[in-house]
């Protein structure tokens, strides 16, 4: 809880993935990947109540071997790749309203796919969002590759710059650019938080170093956590 409003965390972790097989589960220096993200939530000093959404039992058993509960294993048509992120949050926070009895000001969203993220990023956000009185707040990266050096291609090759603007400028009057980095989201819980809402355009900026930013994918991303840990330590 911070200045009297209650924290609901919820970490998303379907046992289905493309890029990498049972990416939630894999090994990292020791712990498993969902598992930075489990010891950086029970960290936090504002977190009421964490919630693990996952339709797989071997990863509702890490989250049990952890501390943390899993009540219900997430209904199937919200664990399919077409399933919407938002319609997950809202089962979760109206699951344990009904079942539960326990309701909350706020939720943060908390993806596996992001174990740098830690305990500080989670508390400070919390603290910005409820401070500044916002609704919405999503956790950003400076962009490295600048926007006006961004082409697409035609199909004739033609390339077409990104942003309508020169890009004969020196690099050190660049505007910095800032991407979601996916590692926070934070809503209030209200009547404007529903099925409509697009996490990605929450409205106010978490700013993140860019080298807190390795959103897991692809087996490099792994190899590249592993650095960053190596050097951590």
């Amino acid at each position: 809880m911070y200045d009297g409003k209650r924290i609901l965390a919820i970490i998303p972790a379907r046992g289905g993935s493309k890029g990498i097989k049972k990416k939630n589960l894999r090994m990292v220096q020791g712990k498993k990947l969902i598992e930075y993200t489990l010891d950086a939530a029970a960290s936090s000093k504002y977190i009421d109540h964490i919630f693990v959404s996952t339709d797989d039992l071997e990863i509702a058993e890490v989250a049990n071997s952890n501390g943390i509960e899993v009540p219900e294993l997430r209904p199937k048509k919200l664990a399919t790749d077409e399933a919407k992120t938002i319609d997950s949050l809202l089962h979760t926070i109206e699951y344990l309203k009904v079942n539960k009895g326990e309701e909350f000001d706020y939720v943060i969203l908390l993806q596996p796919t992001q174990p740098l993220r830690t305990s500080q990023h989670i508390d400070e956000s919390v603290k910005l969002i409820i401070d500044n009185k916002w609704e919405s707040l999503v956790g950003v990266s400076p962009v490295n590759d600048h926007p006006s050096l961004i082409r697409s291609m035609q199909s004739d090759g033609v390339i077409e710059p990104l942003l309508k603007q020169t890009s004969t400028i020196r690099r050190q009057d660049f505007i910095t650019y800032y991407k979601v980095n996916g590692a926070i989201y934070v809503n209030a819980i209200n009547e404007t938080f529903n099925s409509e809402t697009s996490l990605n355009d929450n409205k106010h900026a978490y700013i993140m170093n860019d080298y807190e930013d390795v959103d897991i994918d692809e087996i490099r991303d792994l190899e590249l956590l592993n650095f960053f840990l190596t050097k951590k330590k």
